[in-house]
Order: C-alpha cells, then sequence, then structure tokens
C-alpha cells in the first residue's frame, strides 16, 4: 500500500512510534517489530467462513497462533475448534492452541474475547454485527482482518467508518476481507489501467449471478434470533442482501478502476423471480439490475442475482479509449489472495510493509451496494451524500437479545419501502 492513498507509511510509523507518536505497543509487543514475537491471533465468528479464514492466516504466516474463538453458538465454535486442530499439517497445529477458558460463547462473546492479551482478531461474523464489533475492537486495541461486507446500512457505514478512522489514529492494521485487492492478476491489471493501458474510461459493468448460497429451515425448540442468525443470509438486517454480501466483491473493483473514486448516484431495479415466499427464503431480493454513476459522467452497469439453473457469471469489466479489460487479464497469479490478505496483514504488522487500513475504502465499497440495494427496494434515484447521511436502518445492533421476537420482515416493495 502505499502512503500518498494510506496517509502514514509503516516505516514512518515505526519512527513516530518511537518518539511517541503513537502508544499503541502493549507490554507483549503486539507489532512484534522484531520479527521475533509470535502473535496471538482471536477468531470472532466461527462460521464456515471465519473457520476458512483462521485457516488461511495460519497457512500465510509463521509466528502466529489461534489461541481464542468467540461465537454465538457454541456448536459453531466447538466445530471450527475442532476443524483447526486436527489438520493433518504439523506445521498448521503447532499454530493453534486453544485452551478451553479462550473460548467464548453468546451474543457478548467477542467482548469477552477482546478482553484477552490477543494482538490480531479476526472477523467473520454475519455482516449486521461488523460496525459494533469492529467498534469495540479498535477500542481495545487490536490489529483488525474484517471479512467484508462491513455493514448493512448507512448508519452501520458512519459507525464503521468512524471505528477505521479510528484505528488509523492508533496505528492499528487494518486489513478487510477483498482479495481482489491482494490478488497479483488483479495488481497488475489496475497498475496498466491506471497507466493508461486501455484510455480514458468510458463505462463498466460487473456481474455476479449465481446461486444462493444456502437457506435453512427452522429447526424444532428455536428461537427467532437463533433461527434468524443461523439463517443469515436470507433476512436484510442480517445479511445486506446478495448485492451487499456478495456483489460488493465486483463493485470493490470499479471503484478500484476509478482510482477509488465512488459513484455519486444510482437508479436500480430488482425483486423476487423465483424463491417462495417462505421463512426459510427470508424478505431480500433475488436479482438486482443498477446503473450507477461516477463524478465525471461515467455509468457502471451491475447486476447481481441469486437463480436457480441458469448461466452464472461473476466477472468486472471496463470499457476504455483503447481498449477493454477484465480487470485481471494482465497479469497473472502467483498465490491464493485470500492467503496473501493475512500474509499483508501480519507483514504490515511487522513492519516488513507500509501500513494498511483498507476500512474507509472497504466502506465505501459497501455503502456502494448498500446505495444500489436501496435504490432498487425505494424505486427513486439515490445521491450518495444524502443517503449516506439519512439512510434507514434496517436493524439496531445494541439491543439484540434471544428472549426477543424478532419476526421476518416484509419483502420490500419498491414506492413503498423506507417511507416513514
Amino acid at each position: 500500500m502505499s502512503e500518498e492513498k494510506n496517509g502514514i507509511s509503516r516505516r514512518n510509523f515505526t519512527k513516530s512510534a518511537a518518539l511517541g507518536g503513537f502508544a499503541i505497543l502493549s507490554a507483549r509487543g503486539a507489532l512484534a517489530e522484531a520479527n521475533s514475537d509470535t502473535l496471538k491471533v482471536g477468531l470472532i465468528g466461527c462460521g464456515g467462513r471465519g473457520g476458512g479464514a483462521a485457516m488461511n492466516h495460519i497457512r500465510a504466516n509463521e509466528n502466529v497462533v489461534i489461541v481464542a474463538l468467540a461465537d454465538a453458538f457454541e456448536d459453531r465454535l466447538n466445530d471450527t475448534r475442532k476443524r483447526l486442530a486436527d489438520t493433518n499439517s504439523p506445521r498448521l497445529r503447532k499454530k493453534v492452541d486453544i485452551a478451553d477458558d479462550m473460548c467464548f460463547v453468546g451474543l457478548d462473546a467477542y467482548k469477552k474475547l477482546l478482553a484477552t492479551d490477543v494482538d490480531v482478531i479476526i472477523h467473520a461474523t454475519p455482516p449486521y454485527a461488523r460496525p459494533q464489533h469492529i467498534e469495540a475492537a479498535v477500542e481495545a486495541g487490536k490489529h483488525i482482518f474484517t471479512e467484508k461486507p462491513v455493514a448493512v446500512d448507512a448508519p452501520g457505514i458512519r459507525r464503521f467508518i468512524a471505528a477505521a478512522e479510528k484505528a488509523k489514529e492508533k496505528g492499528l492494521v487494518f486489513v478487510t476481507g477483498t482479495q481482489r485487492r491482494h490478488q497479483k492478476s488483479y495488481l497488475e491489471t489496475m497498475a496498466k489501467i491506471h497507466d493508461g493501458a486501455i484510455g480514458d474510461i468510458l463505462a463498466m459493468r460487473c456481474y455476479w449471478n449465481g446461486t444462493l448460497p444456502f437457506s435453512h429451515e427452522r429447526k424444532e425448540g428455536q428461537s427467532d434470533l437463533e433461527y434468524r442468525l443461523r439463517n443469515w443470509y436470507n433476512q436484510i438486517w442480517t445479511c445486506g442482501d446478495n448485492i451487499v454480501e456478495q456483489h460488493i466483491h465486483n463493485l470493490d473493483v470499479c471503484n478500484w478502476v476509478m482510482n477509488d473514486e465512488h459513484p455519486i448516484k444510482v437508479t436500480g431495479t430488482g425483486g423476487r423471480a423465483w424463491k417462495p415466499n417462505t421463512e426459510q427464503y427470508g424478505d431480500i431480493f433475488d436479482h438486482f439490475v443498477c446503473d450507477y454513476e461516477y463524478p465525471n459522467g461515467v455509468h457502471m452497469y451491475s447486476s447481481a442475482r441469486h437463480f436457480n439453473n441458469s448461466a452464472n457469471a461473476v466477472f468486472e469489466e471496463a470499457t476504455g479509449t483503447k481498449g477493454v479489460s477484465r480487470c485481471q487479464d494482465m497479469g497473472k497469479d502467483d498465490r491464493d489472495p485470500y492467503e496473501q490478505e493475512h500474509a499483508d496483514l501480519v507483514a504490515s504488522i511487522r513492519g516488513e510493509i507500509d501500513y494498511i487500513n483498507e476500512g474507509v475504502r472497504c466502506a465505501n465499497s459497501t455503502f456502494t451496494a448498500i446505495l444500489g440495494r436501496d435504490a432498487a427496494y425505494s424505486g427513486q434515484e439515490l445521491t450518495w451524500d444524502d443517503h449516506l447521511a439519512n439512510g434507514p436502518a434496517v436493524y439496531d445492533p445494541d439491543t439484540l437479545s434471544f428472549d426477543n421476537a424478532y419476526p421476518l420482515g416484509a419483502i420490500p416493495v419498491p414506492g413503498d419501502w423506507g417511507k416513514a
């Protein structure tokens, strides 16, 4: 990451810390500047992506150890603990040392993990929890890897941005799960695009057209909240809808093409074409089509859908005055990007590469998705500045309780959604 884009280089940060500019090193030496300290890592969110991210982390790095787990549900925590402990690789097994008293369960499990002496957190809960949990992680002085998207509504984006900016003030390294930003083929291609390989950008398009990742029927005895959290991909407030949870990857690349300028406005449409109107499939749409406009008049066509038995397409494309690029076609991969992002996290913590803080950038890409979703839900053209300031909340992260009722929301109806 460049000094210009991040505001401070890792080398300059080290110098400032030595002068007392940043007081973020714990007594345990959280930054491991000499590359000798073993970083203690805690995982918050022990589902499939969380367990996968933890494995990516220990495959990518030496002198790291997973020491703590937190999840709302004990069975998910136990499954991930077993998965990590039972790896066939001796090299990886030595990087897992999770004691019973470092396993935390419940809605407040993240607080208990953050109160330990872990240096780094991997955050992989469903998206609804991210602003609240990341805010707490920054307060606790932890370096952060967080999955995307980083919020599900405009208030959550504002809260997350404030946390990311505070992390920068503290010098905390902050990597987000937009792995294309760490993928060599994208990095090399984007450098050529920005150097004029396809000329001035005229238009873009991006697609995440695939099938529904999962949906579960409610099991006997599950409370509303337990079912909503276990079936999290199928409610707006837990997931953000597919345009936010998945399509953010493609939208992020389009923002990257535009040198991280974000769109200024969007119109969109969408709905439910095949999903039955049952609790299992929640209240989210199964397709979106959006037209985003950037400050210089460039338009980006966006398509995201979950259809069964239909053609799939996942890509980004930029058209310029000199040619067209699929945004990774002028480079070559040499490493799994899911591992590379964790390698970059630790390298930045140890001062081997420049300081990384991707929080605001990922928040902007997440809000690009939220803006398109809300334009489709409402049937209105939405502008960035107004909707970021005034867009509606879809849930209150500070009031969740297993004792409360969480009835399924109504499927949004364009023209009616968002009205007081």
